[in-house]
């Protein structure tokens, strides 16, 4: 059982500390537990109960009359909120409410029922992103713990799988060759999953390395290959070189194709960029590209 501090609740649920004690003394919305020294702490029953409440309180429910209620009424009322409003932000507290209670009925039907109304991409860019943003913080802050973050990431990567296994390539088209790696050490997977996902319903041909890939593997792949474009994230700090001296070497190992670069990493260093690499600032300009791209080949093939 996990435990949680009236902070943890507050970035959880978005109520203020304050608010979720007059919550306790006016209303007893929620018990907390007490250690032997008397310190409150809160337990998942707490949160869930919690996460509940401020849902149905930001649609309009008064917190007196929604502590008159049974739990399992307010659990009822919010499974109705989400089944039938759409809007990215209800989905987004959804996705938290399943990913803390580890339920992955609950996730398949959210992402299901954005995805018929929106399309992957959308619900990729509209609900999975805003959410993983939350998820990050939520990580810093130590206020869910890696089962949490697993368990929602391996389900949100078996999603990304499904849509790319989904996506044809003609080979008779026009089209540019992308390999897709990440270095050493760095964690952003669930992105360079996308980006296959997003270049290949683009019909953009994809030779995807995936995580931990050194230069040395990179080089034997660009040999035979001689790809188009390369694309790499450097989100995370290198642990034994410094940025510059990683993107001189990769852009040396690239060769004659063009290196794509984004991630953290190039706004927070000085970086002088070789002459066959291009920075991109995150989604929207990932995206800006790919289109522009796209339609050059379109154009290109009459």
């Amino acid at each position: 059982m996990a435990i949680y501090s009236i902070r943890d609740l507050e970035k959880l649920t978005g109520i203020k500390a304050h608010t979720i004690r007059i919550g306790e003394q006016r209303y007893r919305l929620i018990d907390p537990a007490r250690t032997d020294t008397n310190i409150r702490y809160y337990t998942d029953e707490n949160l869930r109960h919690l996460f509940n409440v401020a849902l149905l309180n930001r649609y309009g429910h008064k917190i007196s009359k929604l502590a008159r209620m049974q739990p399992e009424e307010v659990a009822a009322r919010v499974a109705e909120i989400a089944e039938n409003n759409t809007s990215p932000n209800a989905q987004v507290d959804a996705l938290t409410l399943a990913m803390i209670d580890l339920d992955e009925s609950a996730f398949d039907r959210i992402f299901a029922a954005y995805q018929l109304d929106h399309g992957f991409e959308h619900t990729m860019l509209e609900l999975i992103y805003p959410f993983l943003d939350k998820l990050n913080v939520l990580w810093l802050t130590h206020s869910v713990s890696p089962a949490h973050e697993k368990f929602i990431s391996n389900l949100i990567r078996r999603k990304l799988m499904c849509a790319i296994d989904r996506t044809t390539v003609d080979p008779q088209r026009e089209s540019a060759t992308f390999l897709l790696y990440l270095p050493e050490g760095e964690s952003q997977e669930l992105t360079l999953l996308f980006m296959h996902y997003l270049l290949r319903s683009r019909h953009h041909k994809v030779v995807y390395l995936g995580a931990h890939t050194s230069l040395d593997d990179l080089h034997d792949a660009c040999q035979p290959l001689k790809p188009d474009f390369l694309f790499t994230i450097l989100h995370d700090p290198l642990t034994r070189q410094s940025i510059q001296s990683y993107i001189d070497n990769a852009g040396k190992v690239t060769g004659s194709s063009r290196l794509l670069l984004t991630g953290a990493q190039l706004f927070v260093n000085e970086i002088k960029l070789p002459a066959n690499t291009q920075r991109l600032g995150g989604l929207p300009d990932t995206l800006r590209f790919l289109d522009e791209l796209t339609l050059e080949q379109l154009q290109k093939g009459g």
